[in-house]
């Protein structure tokens, strides 16, 4: 009984890819971690009154995704998206070569030019968003489904 749970949970969360002889997933060594469930996003930019992105962001339960937070300087401006980044385990956030492994993230904040990595796994199904805080323009917030 554990097994078929397992298998039904797997076939849910895990995205479609290269099955081993055992029906398992052939991710290699690294798990869900491995390159081949790797996806490269858009980056976001910051930067007074430009848009964030260009279009909202599809994400698959179970896969790996990296994108770049680009600042421009223009002005100090945050991000923030609880809802979202308790959605995801954040495998990494590189910043000017500094690897750090967070538990957790609420919002992240540029006073001045630069850019950051994160990694991460989506975990949880949902519909969330990340924007920039006391904006009300939709080009200051980024829809993000997690199917």
């Amino acid at each position: 009984m554990k097994q078929l749970l397992l298998s039904a949970l797997l076939a849910i969360t895990l995205p479609a890819t290269a099955m081993a002889d055992d029906g398992k997933p052939a991710f290699g060594m690294a798990g869900i971690l491995s390159n081949k469930n790797k996806e490269d996003l858009p980056p976001i930019i910051l930067s007074s009154g430009m848009p964030l992105s260009d279009a909202p962001w599809v994400l698959k339960s179970g896969t790996y995704y990296e994108f770049e937070i680009q600042g421009d300087g223009s002005q100090e401006l945050a991000l923030v998206g609880s809802e979202f980044f308790r959605a995801i385990w954040i495998d990494e956030i590189v910043v000017e070569g500094l690897e750090i492994r967070p538990l957790g993230l609420d919002s992240i904040e540029f006073d001045e030019a630069g850019e950051m990595e994160i990694g991460f796994v989506a975990i949880k199904p949902g519909r969330y968003n990340i924007h920039v805080p006391g904006s009300t323009g939709d080009t200051q917030r980024l829809e993000i489904t997690i199917e």
